[in-house]
């Protein structure tokens, strides 16, 4: 319990309190097209209503139309996605010849066009969600079928009559597209740092597919980011990431370890130790879910995450530290 209270103590100095103040620094952002596939790792990204421009805007289906993810296909991590560097500047509109290029081992490149019409099928669904999607055609299929062995098709999400939710018990109003369940996901340097420093053999972190990677404050500090603005815009931490079995696969092989990073972090970032009334004591916990409050208007000028922003003013209120120490079972 001393060391719980020292934990959060720490972390409460890094970056509680009513008063905000610099957190950190902004490193990597990573975008990723196709769900599961391979993250692009650039400068700048800009904000839409669902998150980074053109993140899970895809996703790999099998032939009912359920989402497939490394959870229990490894090889996705293998398919390395492409898209014009322009892409992720602000207003860029594609053209009839710009494309998404898409490799994996052994398969010629697949482009995609990135401003082409495309037939819309029904019964896609993810988790719990179910829509109609645009179909990116037979020559796709053929592409991904073959490279998985069985018949996968790419399909798109239909923003134009389509909405997918995030959990209003957590973030009313937001939506996303073929993610998890949340626009962004933020991770710190630190708390990887802090792993590796345990683990036999250190991994990257890919294995935990942030959007935002931050440096500069102790670990696991954004476990308690209750707000925190990066280039003046506004992000709100609103659940803690729990985590499947995606990390514990190498990113650039696609083989799964038996049991790392998984088994060392059940040590401590278990629910057991983070989240004691909850449920699951099992479940692990990594990086922080949130939600971008400029994404709700319809003005988008100017939203946009660069490496090298500032996170400044991380806000831990005075009832969100109460719940956290009631959390660990300490009287705040």
């Amino acid at each position: 319990m001393e060391k719980i209270a020292s934990f959060l103590s720490s972390l409460l100095a890094a970056g509680g309190g009513d008063s905000g103040g610099p957190a950190a620094t902004v490193t990597s952002v990573f975008v990723y097209p196709i769900k599961s596939c391979r993250g692009i790792s650039v400068p700048q990204a800009p904000i839409t209503a669902t998150g980074f421009r053109w993140d899970r805007q895809w996703m790999v289906v099998n032939s009912e139309g359920r989402g497939r993810t490394q959870r229990v296909e490894p090889k996705l991590a293998l398919i390395q996605v492409e898209l014009p560097p322009e892409a992720f500047n602000e207003d860029w509109q594609p053209t009839p010849d710009d494309n998404m290029v898409i490799r994996a081992p052994g398969m010629d490149p697949l482009k995609i066009p990135l401003a082409s019409e495309c037939a819309t099928v029904y019964d896609v669904s993810v988790w719990e969600w179910s829509g109609s999607a645009y179909d990116e055609g037979p020559e796709v299929a053929e592409w991904f079928s073959t490279f998985f062995g069985n018949p996968t098709r790419l399909v798109r999400f239909n923003e134009e009559s389509e909405t997918r939710l995030t959990d209003p018990d957590y973030a009313r109003g937001y939506k996303t597209m073929f993610s998890d369940g949340f626009p962004f996901l933020i991770t710190s340097q630190g708390s990887l740092d802090a792993l590796n420093e345990i683990l036999k053999e250190p991994i990257p972190i890919n294995r935990f597919r942030p959007n935002i990677l931050v440096e500069g404050c102790h670990p696991y500090a954004e476990d308690l980011w209750k707000t925190i603005k990066i280039n003046k815009l506004t992000f709100q931490g609103v659940k803690l990431c729990g985590r499947c079995k995606v990390p514990t696969i190498n990113q650039d092989t696609g083989i799964p370890s038996p049991t790392e990073p998984t088994e060392t972090l059940q040590t401590y970032r278990s629910g057991e130790v983070l989240l004691p009334s909850h449920k699951n004591k099992r479940q692990v916990y990594f990086g922080q879910n949130a939600v971008c409050k400029e994404s709700l208007s319809a003005n988008g000028e100017g939203r946009m995450i660069k490496i090298g922003n500032f996170a400044m003013e991380a806000c831990l209120t005075k009832v969100h530290t109460c719940w956290l120490l009631k959390e660990f079972q300490i009287p705040c």
